[in-house]
């Protein structure tokens, strides 16, 4: 006899399950090595960005009051004392009448407090000393960047749990990292299910289908952040299947199964779920495609089973799993980001679950419009290449026409928001 299910709406389950969210531990990893890892702790300045006054031209350190009667007609003239190249320092501190010589990005000498460009400057020799000569007054600060004109010491760069890009990457060498305290990616099991299935380098047999969940799913795992890992395909037999789970269980944090969660005579998962003690959070959705998603706990372990309909799989994956690798790894917006935006295409059917539809995103001027992204079936894989959004699409109405305007959400975007809605 089947048990009967209660379906829960999605933000109630997506609640259940983030009620088992636990924080990654930490570790280093070479500067080198850093990219698209995640922060482990709040990055702060730990000195002024200059750390010294410099210049930003090449050209002359002077003091500006040395140019207050400069005219074409009476130029003002200097001794040039010093040369100060990039990465170099000042040797002399500047007097009255006296100009140093210096190149971009160089220290400002102690006396000067303005640089004159090189090309307003005329220089000459004359019984072996060097001259500048300058037709043009000059202010106090001017051509000089200031000590912590960028970045001031104590500043807070970047949050932790933000994604390391090539601008974070450039923020972490100019402050001397070589090595960066990342979170820990959780590893994440992937178990698929199913006699019929085959791997891609098999030759394709009569009644059988090639494996594109498990792949797709390791996809998701990394484009989410989780490390993944693949266990290959459960047998249609009970204890084999429960030795293995069980044993995969002890090495992986999550574990995800496709295939196995509906009702059929072999479908296996809600018996092993028992088998192994865990507890069924929940076996049924209030949503298409999807609604036999099933998620269940074994100690500090999260388990989901979901469906083996490409497409329901897809959708199960986005909606639970990525907020939980999200969560694991600090993340404050765990949930993909909303926005509004008109239906490029009639969507006439009507169904009481709300329907988690593939999308592309396109502007029409300035306005918004989402297009179905291919064929909308569960067991269609092609559309999946092309989508960019899940529309959803509210149950219980008879039908949405072109230009009704709708949440999506969007599957590229790092940023996320805190709440399913």
């Amino acid at each position: 006899m089947v048990k009967p299910r209660n379906p829960i709406m999605v933000d109630e389950a997506i609640n259940k399950v983030m009620r088992h969210k636990w924080e990654a531990e930490t570790e280093l990893v070479s500067l080198e090595n850093c990219d698209l890892r995640r922060l482990a702790a709040p990055f702060i300045a730990t000195h002024n960005i200059p750390f010294f006054h410099k210049s930003p031209y090449d050209g002359f350190a002077i003091r500006a009051e040395d140019t207050k009667y400069s005219t074409d007609e009476d130029p003002v003239v200097f001794e040039v004392i010093d040369y100060i190249g990039a990465g170099q320092l000042p040797r002399n501190e500047l007097g009255e009448g006296q100009a140093t010589r210096i190149m971009t990005g160089a220290k400002i000498p102690q006396g000067a407090n303005c640089v004159v460009m090189l090309e307003d400057c005329y220089t000459y020799q004359k019984d072996g000393i060097h001259y500048m000569e300058l037709a043009k007054k000059m202010e106090e600060n001017q051509n000089i960047i200031k000590e912590g004109s960028e970045l001031a010491k104590g500043t807070l760069l970047v949050d932790r749990g933000a994604i390391i890009n090539p601008g974070i990457k450039a923020l972490l060498a100019t402050f001397g990292y070589h090595q960066v305290e990342v979170i820990k990616k959780p590893l994440i099991g992937v178990i698929a299910t199913g006699t019929e299935l085959l791997e891609p380098d098999e030759d394709l047999e009569s009644g059988k289908i090639y494996n594109s969940n498990a792949y797709m799913i390791l996809s998701q795992i990394k484009r989410a952040g989780g490390d993944p890992s693949y266990y290959g395909k459960l047998d249609d037999d009970v204890t084999s299947s429960y030795s293995r789970i069980k044993r995969v269980l002890q090495e992986v944090d999550i574990l995800i199964t496709t295939g196995g969660v509906s009702v059929g005579d072999f479908d296996l998962m809600p018996e092993l779920y028992n088998m192994l003690g865990a507890t069924t959070l929940f076996n049924k959705v209030a949503m298409r495609p999807g609604s036999v998603t099933t998620v269940a706990v074994k100690g500090k372990k999260l388990l989901f089973g979901l469906s083996g309909n490409p497409s329901a799989c897809y959708v199960g994956f986005e909606l639970f799993v990525r907020p939980m690798i999200r969560g694991i790894m600090h993340q404050k917006n765990v949930c993909m980001k909303r926005v509004k935006a008109k239906l490029d295409d009639d969507f006439p059917k009507m169904n009481p679950y709300t329907r988690y539809v593939r999308g592309q995103l396109s502007y029409q001027g300035r306005e918004l419009y989402v297009q179905l992204a291919g064929i909308d079936h569960s067991n269609v894989v092609s559309s999946l290449a092309y989508t960019t959004c899940l529309i959803e699409i509210p149950g219980g109405k008879e039908k949405y026409e072109k230009g009704d305007e709708l949440e999506v959400l969007l599957l590229e975007d790092m940023e996320g928001q805190a709440n399913f809605r």
